[in-house]
């Protein structure tokens, strides 16, 4: 089903908001951050589509992180993601007030939700991107994402259906300023859920236990590349004196030495750290694609032409075996 409009008309830009627990998740944000300035450039309103149970008092943080109207959907039934619903109150509404743009994180929620509310809407949906941006000419969304096993990066627009969609990657885009100055307003749905469309029973929601964290959302990052091959827990022991996050290039997890949740670059996951050490890794341009926006960059490497130390804030060339366990020991010393 086709969500159009006649020229001139707009909808505006909509966010889904993700939350568990009562708790935003960070690309949401990052995201009406990103939706602020394309409103702004369109002139047109930025709603967060807010979906839950007892999360009403997310609302206002949404306004001071940049969203003029919050649409909240809130019953107990949907303490819990469920595809069928989420999508179901999404397009309804959609074929109510026709958005111009809709943008979902490209998390495991979303990469779930927003094929199946294209398909409903009729439109079409770019996915995992990594930047956004608009022609104020055509008025069309312009999103970015690597293609081609991220060697190349294609720029993709969808001129004639309505809404324009989008997935992007959490950590490609920083965090907006909180202001609670801003003023927005809430509009409560009380959302029909017919029981016909609840194919799915939750019975029981486990957490990973071997995850220590968000490596998307971590301070600190000590990456692993091939050059770490026989330092492996050498790396490992610097993040834990530094308390962060072990990544990895590619090439370090398909040898089986970190799982993907934990791959950096243009097939993994972006960062933006306050600290990034990169521990062997060459500087394939795929991996730096995801962590160029990091705040300070220290790079080891016995390889001085290495292409890692074109963005590193400070390089060390050398051993890894012989320049870790010097660092950890200063490290340890200083506490």
């Amino acid at each position: 089903m086709k969500v159009g409009r006649d020229s001139g008309e707009s909808g505006g830009i909509w966010i889904f908001v993700e939350q568990k627990d009562g708790k935003v998740a960070r690309v949401s944000l990052e995201l009406l951050g990103k939706g602020r300035i394309l409103a702004d450039k369109l002139h047109v309103g930025l709603t967060a589509f807010l979906i839950g149970y007892q999360v009403s008092g997310l609302a206002n943080e949404l306004i001071f992180y940049g969203a003029d109207q919050v649409i909240l959907a809130e019953a107990e039934l949907l303490r819990d993601y469920r595809t069928e619903v989420f999508s179901e109150i999404i397009c309804k509404q959609a074929m109510k007030e026709k958005p111009e743009i809709m943008i979902i994180g490209a998390s495991p929620i979303g990469r779930d939700l927003a094929p199946r509310v294209a398909f409903r809407l009729g439109t079409g949906c770019t996915a995992d991107c990594t930047d956004l941006d608009v022609d104020l000419d055509e008025k069309l969304l312009v999103s970015t994402r690597p293609a081609f096993g991220g060697n190349v990066m294609a720029t993709i627009v969808c001129p004639d259906h309505r809404p324009q969609m989008a997935t992007v990657r959490p950590g490609v885009m920083p965090l907006p300023q909180r202001d609670e100055s801003r003023t927005g307003r809430v509009i409560t749905l009380n959302p029909h859920i017919d029981e016909k469309i609840l194919r799915v029973e939750i019975l029981e929601t486990a957490k990973k236990e071997d995850y220590h964290g968000k490596i998307d959302e971590a301070k600190r990052i000590v990456a692993l590349g091939m050059g770490a091959k026989d330092t492996v827990d050498l790396v490992k022991e610097l993040a834990e004196a530094l308390d962060a996050e072990v990544g990895a290039t590619r090439l370090a997890v398909e040898e089986g030495w970190m799982e993907h949740d934990f791959q950096i670059g243009q097939t993994g996951k972006t960062v933006r750290p306050d600290l990034y050490i990169a521990c062997g890794v060459s500087g394939a341009i795929q991996h730096i694609a995801g962590m160029s926006d990091s705040k300070l960059i220290i790079a080891i490497n016995k390889d001085p032409e290495a292409e890692i130390f074109k963005v590193a804030d400070y390089g060390i060339v050398g051993d890894l075996g012989d320049i870790i366990p010097a660092v950890v020991e200063a490290i340890r010393r200083s506490m």
